[in-house]
């Protein structure tokens, strides 16, 4: 016979008054209903999906309207317009472009082989900053000749691995001058080198993210900034004879994919296109739980209701063609849509064959069918009747096509991105001055938006937990709904037994805002011990804001929150293609927690923030009048300090795009003084904590 359940006798029992609440403490005290204990505290986290199917909902309603505004196209006028609204879209995402300053092109070694030579070259594609490349010329051919600016992936070693080098030879064996250049972080153009000539931080991926996430506090994009190379590129190929400047192309694979992609939307000079293992969507990308580099991830793209097609549309109606893969990690169902709603409208431009689309039968990357495809589509682009296939290669030993005497530009004094930013950044904060607080609190007003947070949020009260060893005996779970889908998980900690809805309470409250974990944090913060310990009186709560604690996003890869490319940074650089970083939303939910606490009667409310929690309750603080005192434990040190460093820690959900061109920390700090402010140990760009390390 099974033994009765404790809830079925608490529910069916008639003396549910004092009885009732004492049979519930004995069933709460005594472990529900005899679980063993855990063998370790876990940090909890019921809710590991939340950022995923939010922003999935968000994605999937960014491609609906997308998808309606295209499908509502019915005239060659209604297409043309829509050409001319992705030029000016893509031009305000990628924001002011810089100077065309002066190149100044250095060859500095010359190959010849059977048909044709490789020039090394040296441009610079702003002062100081110079960009390595190979410039592939035919010699069998007479007069200007129809050009190719090839951009690479993700290779350690840049335009020298085989498949670009394939494709650079194979053009220029069929006629065609071909420019490949390196690009930022790979090949002989690493921004982060030891002494031993290598990258410090890793090629490729993480020198992208490092430089390119620390640009957004400038107001820099490493969208443009890669793409800038290209366009400069393109200027470059205009100074050579051989070259004819009406019949210039760009062609990449994978992040050089990404290049001729952007580029297509950012410059209409190209005369044809052809990207490979890049165009899907970026639903798509999310949808399947896919990181992209930075520069993959333009600012404002989603805002602005761009998508990948849409960088194609704004070069529309020249030829393009769409290079995918069967079983690449790009989605092909992304790229065959795309390649339809690109179709459709170059049809109402009156010009369906300049739209190509082509999928490989085998998995990512530059392979001999994508060339091929690719050669074949140039070839009719510019009139010619030549053999698409593949002629025979010879793949040259890396240091043949060095354009620098040891293989990297920081041994003939090259700027590097971070040196940009940090010139920037001491720009910026010599023009802004000190902020009072009446335009501070302004500014800090209208960052936040449009977003205005709930006065009485609809909110869950979660069935307890049994002993999690907080400084108090109890806790009650509080779930707050900010916005659908999204909710912040606050704490309420006491040492009497309380399980329903906070009691009104007019006393001042703490409200902790948690690093990674309330949780965790609550057993193992020493700060919040002792302000727990020293106010045995005083109401104390705790908050894990959307995607930290409870609902710490588990996507992307196994245990890849701390990551570098992992769930964290995925959902952060969303937010910054949404024109609505983590920062801001974090800040939103926290003032949503803010009222509901001031909802139940509390008058006053002490703010303390933790690490990455520091950052929202800063700004939270600085606009909510309930906050009368303030503690950040291990608060930045400033957004300035930040945009200086060589290498830092904090991750890209603790940046805000553009703040250092209106204000910075500490300019909140100044104003907070005036609600007690207290800082402890406040961290620089690189803190020392266990298990910050990315993976």
């Amino acid at each position: 016979m099974s033994s009765p359940n404790p809830r079925r006798q608490f529910l069916q029992s008639s003396a549910a008054g004092a009885l009732g609440a004492l049979i519930a403490q004995q069933w709460w005290a005594s472990g529900a209903m005899g679980q063993s204990e855990p063998a370790a505290m876990t940090p909890l986290n019921r809710f590991p999906r939340m950022m995923q199917e939010y922003y999935v909902d968000r994605m999937r309603e960014f491609h609906d309207k997308r998808v309606a505004r295209l499908d509502a196209i019915e005239t060659q006028a209604d297409a043309e317009a829509y050409v001319k609204s992705c030029q000016t879209r893509v031009r305000e995402c990628f924001g002011p472009r810089p100077e065309k300053t002066p190149l100044n092109p250095q060859i500095t070694g010359v190959v010849q082989r059977d048909g044709y030579r490789i020039e090394n070259l040296i441009f610079e594609s702003r002062p100081g900053f110079l960009v390595t490349a190979n410039l592939y010329i035919p010699t069998n051919v007479e007069g200007p000749r129809p050009a190719v600016v090839g951009t690479c992936g993700h290779s350690h070693n840049g335009k020298a691995e085989e498949a670009y080098q394939s494709f650079s030879q194979g053009l220029a064996k069929k006629g065609y001058v071909c420019l490949i250049y390196d690009p930022i972080g790979q090949g002989e153009r690493l921004q982060y080198v030891d002494e031993h000539l290598k990258s410090h931080v890793g090629v490729g991926v993480r020198e992208h993210l490092l430089a390119g996430n620390q640009q957004f506090l400038t107001g820099e994009s490493f969208s443009m900034w890669r793409a800038w190379d290209g366009i400069r590129a393109f200027d470059y190929l205009l100074t050579r004879p051989e070259v004819d400047p009406s019949q210039i192309g760009v062609t990449g694979n994978s992040g050089g994919g990404t290049m001729t992609t952007l580029l297509a939307g950012v410059d209409q000079r190209w005369a044809m296109a052809a990207p490979s293992c890049y165009v899907t969507s970026f639903v798509r990308n999310l949808e399947n739980e896919l990181p992209t580099d930075t520069e993959q991830c333009p600012p404002n793209a989603l805002a602005l209701g761009l998508d990948h097609e849409d960088f194609l549309a704004a070069l529309a109606p020249k030829p393009v063609i769409i290079l995918a893969k069967e079983q690449d990690f790009f989605d092909v169902r992304g790229a065959e849509q795309a390649y339809e709603r690109l179709k459709r409208l170059y049809t109402k431009l009156g010009k369906e064959e300049n739209i190509g689309l082509f999928v490989g039968p085998t998995r990512h990357g530059f392979t001999l069918e994508n060339r091929e495809a690719m050669y074949g589509w140039f070839n009719r682009a510019t009139g010619s009747d030549g053999d698409p296939a593949e002629p025979e290669m010879t793949i040259e030993d890396d240091k043949t096509l060095w354009c620098t005497p040891d293989g990297q530009v920081s041994e003939l004094g090259s700027k590097t991105v971070q040196q940009f930013t940090r010139e920037t950044a001491a720009k910026l904060a010599e023009s802004r001055g000190e902020i009072g607080a009446k335009p501070l609190k302004k500014m800090v007003h209208d960052w936040l938006g449009d977003r205005k947070p709930l006065d009485d949020p609809h909110y869950r009260i979660l069935r307890n937990r049994r002993d999690r060893k907080y400084p108090r005996k109890y806790v009650a779970a509080y779930v707050i709904e900010t916005e659908p889908r999204v909710q912040a998980l606050v704490y309420r900690i006491d040492n009497d037994w309380h399980f329903s809805r906070p009691p009104k309470d007019k006393r001042q409250a703490i409200l902790y805002v948690s690093h990674h974990s309330s949780d965790a944090e609550l057993r193992e913060n020493e700060l919040l011990g002792k302000a727990i310990a020293e106010n045995p009186d005083t109401p104390v709560f705790t908050v894990d804001l959307r995607g930290m604690g409870e609902s710490q996003p588990d996507t992307a890869d196994v245990n890849s929150y701390l990551s570098a490319y992992g769930s964290d940074y995925m959902y952060a650089i969303h937010g910054v293609m949404f024109r609505d970083e983590y920062p801001r939303q974090r800040t939103f939910d926290l003032l949503t927690v803010l009222n509901w606490l001031q909802s139940f009667g509390h008058d006053g409310v002490h703010l303390i923030g933790n690490g990455w929690g520091a950052i929202p309750a800063t700004f939270a603080a600085v606009l909510s009048p309930v906050v009368k005192q303030v503690t950040l434990q291990h608060a930045l040190t400033s957004y300035t300090d930040l945009a200086s460093a060589e290498t830092y820690k904090w991750p890209l959900s603790s940046m805000v795009p553009g703040i250092l061109q209106r204000f910075d920390l500490p300019d909140c700090y100044r104003f907070l003084e005036s609600k007690q402010l207290k800082q402890i140990d406040p961290w620089g760009p690189n803190f020392d904590e266990p298990h910050d390390e990315p993976s």
